[in-house]
């Protein structure tokens, strides 16, 4: 179709165009010459141009569902608005394009002719395309949204982002809540909420950061609205913006978002003189809950009593009319609004205090000291942190004490065992053992990592954990959980090997540990990979910079290392009893060493635990410890379990007993720790090892009789 030299062109002409177009479906290199036909109704005059309004209709749907880039269709949408505007006080065409159910709303609201103080209202809002407004957009917005019905069109607008529109595309049905076209007016309309300060803006913006965030499967992914939503939040003049934001760092894993979110606490954090790590722990919810951990709720004739018991537990409980208490909710409650309300709460606590075990256990890199009266009340005394905080070891003029134990006035860190004396460390670890004290993560017996002379001379790196085969699913999984941000190794550029990156002390430090393909399968998945250096980089400014391991605090390289550990242990090949019946032979020599060689300090740490906790265990007499195995005498055979691999060998000869299911360890049991489940599969096969003559398992006792005699 040829459009030089056009004039002449008549209005039943460019309809038939449009038509054509929106029957043959847009392409991505169409926006050129639709521009150009758009251009044509310019040529006509008002009445004219209005003709061909319902014929143009249809193509703003089809530009926005079209494969056209984003900019370009903004664009598009832009000239059809100016061609098609023959009124300066009507709504523009391109501003609350009606292609998804929250622009329809607004529409609606709005009505067939709305008042020109709120078309000038929406088209400032339109003029927002970026995650936070500048201070002339932001005072312009102020002035406008004094006009009546401003405030009423922008609860209409927060209270529609709760909508879904089913968009149909070449790859199926998408689940969206604002099409492209509308993305800058709804970021207008969320800083126009939060500007205005209208009522529920922090849950309806937190809800919209989640939702839009890729967080939830129940809409596509827009992290346009979900970035304004959370610089919005993070410049609401409210405490529960500050938990809200808060939540969001728990629940959004997006890099980018991430930033934007510690952005907006530290802006927050600025306007209150405080610094961001003050500010979460100030702002830590209590969800109602009264200074012993309790809320207590009257639903009919029973009372509800929602408990934090320790740092794990959250237990809801039911006393009757006579006193009588109970676990499982009655019969009489099981469908009521109050129960079902009361159990999202327990959620919400459990979610909490998840954060705070992660929170608390990250101080151990900031090396923080409190006031004593600022510790009391932020964490000893808080609901639910010092649910966390009562669990642990606190230091004060030097000398830990237990939060029961504290006396007032001095200062008051976290303890950590790398800054005390092994005499300390062991008096805690049987203090611990002795008190029955579960802690809510690994402090008294926590690992501590020294540099060792070889990281000495390879100066910016470490191998100490390189030449690992480990199981690639499994181990980016751990990476996810412990707060890493890494990338998924697969058969695409860029997907062969991966850095895998955390901030450590408030944002100061930095680790990286790198690791890339060893295997894959049929389907080109990578489920092995090989472990390779650690690194460090230290904050200038804006950017890191690598430095030597020496110039690295003590307690940061020792976290760090720790965390390394930890994947190694838990996702190396060598923890699967298993791999060598599948006729691996590739990285079998691999297995035999780790599964039975040296120690690293976490199993070091475990052999600590275990020398403490057998004495007080039934097969005390027939178990011994060695510099490797934990030795149990049966009555069929000797067995050694490695204290890194959790591997057995049999004696005489060494031979290989596999067992993937041991028995389930008696709860009754104290673990002073349990942070990768191998302590209490340990002590689980030691159990049943001892007791070999009552094993039924066929495929045990098989392994067991062969060669014994």
């Amino acid at each position: 179709m040829a459009l030089s030299g056009s004039d002449g062109w008549t209005v039943q002409e460019v309809a038939a165009l449009f038509t054509a177009m929106r029957d043959r479906g847009l392409l991505y290199g169409d926006d050129a010459w639709l521009s150009r036909v758009v251009e044509l109704a310019l040529g006509f005059r008002d009445e004219e141009r209005m003709a061909l309004w319902e014929h143009m209709k249809p193509l703003i749907r089809a530009v926005a569902d079209s494969g056209i880039e984003a900019g370009k269709r903004r664009r598009l949408h832009r000239l059809i608005a100016s061609a098609f505007r023959t009124d300066p006080d009507a709504l523009p065409p391109s501003a609350l394009v009606p292609c998804d159910e929250w622009a329809m709303t607004l529409r609606d609201h709005l009505g067939d002719a709305p008042p020109a103080d709120l078309v000038r209202l929406i088209e400032h809002l339109c003029e927002l395309n970026g995650p936070r407004p500048t201070k002339t957009w932001r005072a312009r917005c102020l002035e406008l949204l004094q006009a009546a019905g401003a405030e009423d069109l922008v609860r209409t607008a927060l209270d529609a982002f709760a909508r879904v529109t089913e968009w149909n595309t070449d790859w199926g049905t998408a689940r969206l809540i604002v099409s492209d076209p509308n993305a800058d007016v709804a970021r207008g309309f969320v800083w126009a909420a939060a500007l205005l300060r209208a009522e529920n803006v922090v849950p309806a913006l937190t809800d919209l950061a989640l939702r839009t965030s890729g967080a939830r499967r129940d809409v596509r992914e827009d992290l346009k609205l979900a970035g304004a939503a959370i610089n919005a939040l993070g410049d609401c003049q409210d405490p529960a913006a500050i938990e809200a934001l808060w939540r969001l760092q728990r629940s959004i894993r997006h890099r980018a978002l991430r930033k934007q979110i510690d952005t907006a606490l530290n802006a927050a954090a600025g306007r209150q003189g405080i610094t961001p790590g003050q500010l979460l722990e100030r702002s830590v919810p209590d969800h109602g809950l009264g200074p012993e951990g309790m809320l207590t709720h009257t639903i009919g004739d029973w009372t509800a009593v929602l408990t934090v018991e320790d740092a794990m537990t959250v237990r809801l409980s039911f006393r009757s009319p006579d006193g009588t208490t109970v676990r499982t909710a009655p019969a009489v409650l099981k469908e009521t609004d109050d129960l079902k309300a009361l159990k999202a709460v327990a959620k919400e606590i459990r979610q909490t205090l998840s954060a705070e075990r992660a929170r608390l256990e990250g101080l151990f890199t900031t090396d923080r000291v409190w006031p004593h009266e600022e510790w009391a009340r932020y964490y000893r005394d808080h609901p639910i942190t010092g649910a966390v905080a009562r669990g642990l070891i606190w230091e004060a003029g030097g000398k830990g004490f237990l939060p029961d134990e504290a006396a007032p006035g001095s200062p008051v860190q976290l303890w950590h065992p790398a800054r005390a004396t092994l005499e300390e460390v062991t008096a805690w670890r049987e203090t611990v053992t002795e008190r029955r004290l579960r802690q809510p993560f690994k402090q008294a017996f926590r690992e501590v990592y020294l540099l060792t002379p070889a990281e000495e001379q390879t100066r910016v790196y470490s191998n100490r954990f390189a030449a690992h085969i480990v199981d690639h699913p499994r181990l980016y999984a751990l990476l996810k959980e412990r707060g890493w941000q890494t990338n998924w190794l697969g058969p695409f550029d860029g997907g062969y090997d991966a850095d895998a990156k955390k901030e450590l002390a408030e944002g100061a430090w930095r680790v990286r540990f790198c690791y890339e393909t060893a295997d894959v399968d049929a389907g080109h998945e990578v489920t092995l990979a090989a472990t390779d250096q650690v690194r460090f980089d230290r904050r200038e400014g804006r950017a890191f910079r690598q430095v030597d391991l020496a110039e690295v605090p003590p307690l940061v390289f020792s976290e760090a290392m720790r965390d390394v550990d930890l994947f190694v242990a838990v996702t190396s090949i060598a923890a699967d009893p298993e791999w060598v019946d599948r006729g691996e032979d590739r990285y079998r020599d691999y297995w035999r060493e780790i599964s039975f060689g040296d120690l690293p300090p976490s199993a070091e740490v475990r052999r600590d635990a275990l020398a403490r906790l057998l004495p007080r265990t039934a097969v005390a007499d027939r178990c011994s410890l060695t510099d490797r195995f934990l030795v149990v005498r049966g009555d069929l055979r000797t067995y050694k379990i490695h204290l890194g691999s959790a591997n057995i060998l049999m004696d005489p000869g060494d031979v290989y007993l596999c067992i993937v299911s041991a028995r389930k360890r008696d709860t009754r049991l104290f673990l002073p720790f349990e942070e990768d489940g191998r302590l209490s599969l340990i002590l689980s096969k030691a159990f049943l090892l001892a007791n070999d003559k009552k094993i039924t398992d066929e495929t045990i006792l098989r392994q067991i009789s062969r060669g014994s005699g």
